[in-house]
């Protein structure tokens, strides 16, 4: 069997023994006539048989070359890596961005987050002959472009309107009693502009609450997120989001005035206590509305303003029913 042939890995190179012994031959023998060979009987000598010399060298060579220029070349075409990026980098960046943009307020991001949760509720009935109901009836025509004691076409009359906010994806939704209490028909509008009836599912007298249940809602809706009232403090940013007179989505911002208030209605016939006090501008129609942190959180439900007049509008003291006990009414505390 023929035995396949072995390249070695060692480079080519020319035996020193054979260069001694072909050096001698030719000292031996000058003419060449030594071994009795003519003198012309040798190969031409070959102009490439110099020490050192291996058959495809130039080729080597010239690729390592080439390769070299690439190499040079390369670092020339290709961007040089910029240096590392500092605190310091970062810092001067996000100072530029501030300076050279205009951010939007905590209150409007507060308000974007809660915005498809937030409900317009109308009750419908006889209209009622309240003071406030009153006021509100002046308030709603005055923002129509209406006289302010213009009566309501026949048929339907809005005995009253506020604000819910939702806060289960079912369409549960939370709202002062005093906005449907004694309503024949209630409506809701979400934010995308669907209209639907609904009905009251569940009150809580002492804090003025109600809970109604949505007949027909949107398919992508959104309940807002509820936050405990536990770490509250004077001083925190909130802000107000509804319907005033009839108008909104409407948004107030002010702070935390004060926790654990009591109020009493002007007709004294209720009173409402651990009230969260507020100084964003609340009016007739904000009732039932979410009042919310800077997260766009609940912590309250907007329920009354202080007044000492008739007028009923806002002079800076409102009044919001802490989410865990408007939570408790709709049958699921969630702290």
């Amino acid at each position: 069997m023929r035995r396949p042939a072995f390249y070695s890995r060692s480079p080519r190179t020319l035996p020193q023994a054979a260069d001694s012994a072909a050096n001698q031959a030719a000292v031996s023998s000058p003419e060449g006539g030594g071994n009795g060979a003519p003198p012309d009987s040798s190969p031409p000598p070959n102009p490439h048989a110099k020490a050192g010399w291996q058959p495809g060298r130039r080729s080597f060579a010239f690729l390592l070359v080439l390769c070299a220029a690439l190499v040079a070349g390369g670092a020339t075409w290709w961007p040089r890596q910029g240096k590392a990026l500092t605190q310091k980098d970062i810092d001067s960046a996000v100072l530029r961005t501030l300076q050279t943009n205009t951010l939007p307020s905590p209150a409007a991001k507060a308000a974007e987050i809660v915005r498809p949760s937030v409900v317009r509720v109308v009750g419908y009935g006889p209209e009622k002959a309240t003071p406030e109901a009153k006021t509100q009836k002046r308030g709603r025509n005055m923002a129509k472009g209406k006289p302010p004691e213009a009566d309501a076409p026949p048929g339907e009359v809005e005995r009253g309107v506020g604000t819910g906010v939702v806060i289960v994806d079912k369409g549960v939704i939370l709202t002062n009693l005093h906005v449907v209490a004694g309503a024949e028909t209630i409506k809701v509008t979400f934010s995308d502009g669907l209209e639907a009836v609904a009905t009251i599912t569940g009150v809580q007298p002492e804090n003025d609450l109600a809970v109604l249940q949505a007949q027909k809602i949107p398919d992508d809706l959104i309940p807002a997120a509820m936050r405990s009232t536990g770490d509250l403090r004077p001083g925190d940013q909130v802000a107000a989001v509804g319907f005033p007179f009839g108008i909104g989505p409407s948004v107030s911002a002010g702070v935390v005035s004060g926790l654990k208030r009591s109020f009493r209605s002007p007709e004294g016939k209720q009173e409402l206590g651990n009230l969260i006090q507020f100084d964003a501008a609340a009016n007739p129609g904000n009732s039932g509305g979410p009042l919310i942190n800077m997260d766009g959180e609940v912590l309250g439900i907007v329920t009354a303003i202080l007044n000492p007049t008739q007028q009923r509008t806002f002079i800076g003291i409102g009044f919001a029913v802490p989410i865990e006990n408007a939570a408790s009414a709709a049958g699921s505390p969630p702290f």
